[in-house]
């Protein structure tokens, strides 16, 4: 048995942390069949060199008997601000044998207290007639006098930016500190730049933009939180005597307005690179003709270090194709609707030539960029060039969401290698995937994932290229759990929990979006929306879904424990505004954009209060908090009650009679087992009644095939997957959508493209089906009283057809995979579970020859039926051959098995 790469909550930027209460967890690896963690020892150092000779100065847990690997809080000496900090650890397992000593991680101490910040905020006087300010660079010359033992170096900015140490770029990351309501609250980030510091004069540079402090937000123009911005920065350096140097932002820095015209986050860039000074990011430039800085008196926010993961490129693309316009410019297609800029190559320039790069999803009739649906946004860039050889065009401050790409003012002929598609989002790294028998399918999933890839950057956003971006709450709630099936999003969604919390009202209601940036203002007092709805159903309810789903898949209770009283507000508020524990459906978006079906809104807001109030329950019962439990349960049951006499007649239909009323109720629990049975004849009937199509918008998209499946008509539920005729999932896939679009209707064979008011060809929320897709196609999922995939659950429902299906899911205690296929007249299923988990395994078919099982304690026969046989099983790779017994939908399988096993490795 070994202990493999550690895994630590901040691995991808162990550094900044400003809890006193790190949490530290580790994966496992063995060979051995059922392997479990019997107990650990953590040793935690102030230097690696201890840990080497396996001791500790800070923290040593001592043998602690126990299965926990995940979340393990650190009890040892106090922690100091700004110190690194290494550990390692160890396990045993039931036969008391120790692993070695795993390899050492670390992680460092962040500002514990706002108050020891050295720095001031600085910025540049700002114009005093222009929307679209300059981007700054700001630069300081300091002298390193000895060997630099370590150089940590704090920043951040109102605005955005990028720093520089002897003209190095200090880190990978873009749109840093990330978006908050600054008036609340500004994120900073820690890096190392020890390698960049060698004795001698030194530099540190930055150039800082507007972002979304001071440039344009969402369809409310600029200066939402101030009007100019301002950076921070802070090094802290500590060189081998021991002796300390600190290097701060204040009035002795110089600042330049420098060659970025303006480069905006919604309004693009432009750049004159006449007017780049040469060498300024290294020693030796002459700064006197630079001015000084003004400085701010004070930021009366809170400074935290950064919760989420960076943004960053995390791929690049070449473009499948190049064609020269009839307008004499140049259009590419990347081939893949995408989020992120252009880098633009070229040989050679002339001083004063102007080069365009404009951006969009889709083409017109005539082969010009489809832009009338970014509204107020401008998804271009231009460069005035200044003569040079060999020139890398990028921007600095701005992103896009596109397909195709036009290029104007080239003096000489581009080639496909000319452009580079940089594709950025938060740096969630990749944590499952699906392949299977239906390429449409396959097409679909990938739709999905480039949907998250697209609108997660720093808030999980509703599009990435007209004026709007914002964090929609209700979006991000029906995705959560598809989002955490594709990716590792448990930093990213404890980020955007607290600037959900942060825009929480004083009345208890959750905001539609967060960070705020002025929507609640916007929709009250816009004409045309009239929008006065104090809280939205579906939307404001992602304050209790997101966290409790998070709790689920990664069995970290902190989101909980921090999200428990913001959630206990919003519940006891809807009851508040309740008539008889029934929401009044005043709620502005409903079921938004269902296709030829209207929801009511009592409905769907009440069924959203019973959710959010039963999930509140389950919260405090893992709490611990026993009491308030009951409660919450009582009220769940009392809201049911009224939802039953409300809105369901004695034949059991339901107000409305739309497939999101069944599901929802369905899905919510909020029916007796008669009125279940007769929900899901209704559902099923109007599934019917249009076509074998849904009709669900944002809402109850995300659970329509969960409901079906749960009650028994998974073939209905594949019926729908693999429709390929509008409306359906397929039927972007079939015209050649390589991103989720935000309606059904985007564009349709008979009428072209939508409203262009509101047509974005990349959002996530009608891909919540990916969710679906994993539990029932794989069929990975977990149970509520063990989360994290402590307990898992392997249960693949074959359908639709499929002729095979594989993939698999990291969870944070390893790898599960899944892989089964049909060969010939047989089923056969391969799992492998991870170390320090258990698994029920439920095999379709009947599996008769299990004798190999008293060879294989890790696996246990639990049931066995006509059509499946359910085993418990401890980590392992497992290969089960069965026959699947003949169904009603044809299948034509017949029952018989033989079951086999594969070692680990």
């Amino acid at each position: 048995m070994r202990v493999s790469d550690l895994k630590t909550e901040y691995i991808e930027n162990p550094l900044g942390l400003d809890t006193s209460e790190p949490r530290l967890s580790w994966i496992i690896e063995s060979e051995i069949y059922g392997q479990f963690q019997t107990a650990y020892q953590v040793i935690v150092a102030s230097c690696p060199q201890l840990l080497h000779d396996n001791k500790s100065d800070v923290w040593d847990s001592g043998k602690v008997l126990s299965d926990q690997s995940l979340n393990v809080v650190y009890k040892g000496k106090l922690l100091e601000s700004r110190q690194v900090y290494y550990w390692k650890v160890r396990v045993w397992d039931k036969h008391d044998n120790s692993s070695p000593w795993s390899s050492i991680a670390r992680w460092s101490m962040g500002m514990l207290n706002g108050n020891e910040w050295q720095a001031s905020w600085i910025g540049r006087t700002k114009p005093e007639t222009a929307d679209l300010l300059p981007s700054p660079y700001f630069r300081k010359t300091l002298r390193v006098e000895k060997p630099v033992k370590q150089a940590l170096l704090y920043a951040s900015a109102l605005g955005l930016y990028e720093l520089y140490v002897n003209g190095e770029r200090v880190s990978d990351d873009y749109f840093a500190p990330g978006w908050t309501d600054y008036n609340i609250r500004v994120q900073y980030q820690t890096y190392d730049v020890t390698a960049h510091l060698l004795t001698g004069e030194a530099t540190l540079g930055a150039i800082v933009g507007t972002g979304w402090y001071c440039g344009y937000v969402g369809m409310f123009g600029p200066n939402r939180y101030g009007d100019n911005p301002h950076v921070l920065i802070e090094l802290q350096i500590e060189y081998e005597d021991g002796t300390t140097q600190v290097v701060v932002t204040d009035e002795s820095w110089k600042t330049l307005s420098g060659p970025i015209l303006y480069s905006d986050l919604l309004k693009g860039e432009t750049y004159d690179a006449r007017l780049e000074p040469t060498g300024w990011k290294l020693p030796g430039f002459d700064d006197s003709s630079w001015d000084a800085p003004v400085v701010l008196s004070s930021y009366d926010g809170v400074m935290t270090a950064q919760v989420d993961p960076p943004v960053q490129v995390m791929k690049e693309l070449l473009p499948v194709s190049m064609k020269k316009t009839d307008r004499g410019t140049y259009m590419f297609d990347m081939g893949q609707n995408m989020v992120g800029w252009v880098r633009l190559q070229i040989e050679s320039s002339q001083s004063g030539q102007e080069i365009t790069v404009a951006c969009a999803e889709m083409l017109n009739s005539d082969n010009t960029l489809y832009s009338i649906n970014l509204r107020e946004a401008v998804q271009q860039e231009k460069y005035i060039l200044d003569g040079q050889k060999e020139v890398m065009l990028e921007p600095h401050f701005t992103f896009h969401g596109f397909r195709y790409v036009e290029v104007t003012g080239l003096i000489h002929a581009p080639t496909l290698n000319s452009v580079i598609g940089r594709v950025i989002h938060s740096a969630t790294p990749q944590t499952g995937w699906i392949e299977t028998s239906n390429v449409m399918l396959n097409k679909l999933l990938s739709n999905i994932e480039w949907g998250q890839r697209g609108n997660f950057i720093s808030v999980p956003t509703d599009c990435p290229q007209r004026d709007e971006r914002l964090g929609w709450t209700g979006d991000a709630q029906i995705f959560a759990r598809t989002a955490s099936y594709n990716m590792d999003v448990a930093r990213f969604f404890n980020k955007y929990m607290t600037d959900v919390i942060d825009a929480q009202q004083p009345s208890g209601a959750f905001p539609d979006v967060a960070p705020d940036s002025g929507w609640e203002h916007f929709k009250h007092n816009h004409k045309e929306l009239n929008w006065h709805a104090p809280d939205n159903g579906g939307w404001g309810d992602a304050g209790v879904i997101i966290p409790w789903t998070v709790y689920q898949v990664y069995g970290d209770l902190r989101i909980l424990e921090n999200s428990y009283p913001a959630m206990v507000k919003w519940v006891e508020y809807l009851k508040e505004n309740s008539s008889g524990l029934i929401r009044p459906g005043y709620s502005n978006y409903g079921d938004w954009l269902s296709i030829n079906a209207e929801t009511p809104k009592d409905v769907l807001d009440t069924a959203y209060f019973a959710y959010s109030t039963v999930l509140l329950s389950k919260a405090a019962k893992a709490l611990g908090k026993d009491e308030d439990a009951r409660k919450y349960t009582e009220l769940f049951e009392a809201i049911k009650q009224a939802f039953g006499t409300a809105f369901v007649d004695v034949d059991g239909r339901i107000k409305g009679d739309t497939q999101t009323v069944y599901v929802l109720a369905l899905k919510m629990n909020l029916l007796t087992e008669t009125q279940r049975t007769l929900a899901i004849k209704y559902l099923v009937d109007n599934i019917q009644e249009h076509g074998n199509h849904l009709t669900t918008g944002f809402l109850g998209v995300g659970y329509l095939l969960p409901a079906l499946t749960e009650m028994g008509r998974e073939d209905v539920a594949y019926s729908l997957l693999i429709q390929d005729t509008f409306p359906s999932w397929l039927y972007s896939v079939k015209h050649g959508a390589t991103t989720i679009w935000e309606r059904w209707d985007a564009w349709t064979e008979t009428d072209g493209f939508q409203n262009p008011g509101m047509n974005s060809f990349n959002h996530y929320s009608l891909g919540s089906v990916g969710e679906w897709m994993y539990q029932t196609i794989l069929g990975i999922n977990t149970v509520e009283d063990q989360p994290g995939y402590k307990h898992i659950v392997i249960h693949p429902r074959p359908g639709g057809g499929l002729h095979f299906a594989k993939g698999e899911f990291k969870s944070v205690y390893g790898t599960i995979n899944v892989e089964w296929k049909h060969e010939k007249s047989y089923f056969i299923m391969k799992v492998r579970i991870p170390v320090n988990t258990t698994a029920t395994i439920h095999v379709p078919g009947r599996v008769v020859n299990d004798d190999q099982q008293d060879s294989q304690p890790a696996l246990r026969l639990m049931s066995s039926e006509q059509n499946q046989t359910v085993y418990e099983a401890g980590s392992g790779s497992y290969t089960f051959i069965s026959k699947l017994a003949k169904s009603s939908t044809g299948s034509g399988m017949e029952p018989g098995l033989s079951l086999s096993y594969e070692k680990s490795s």
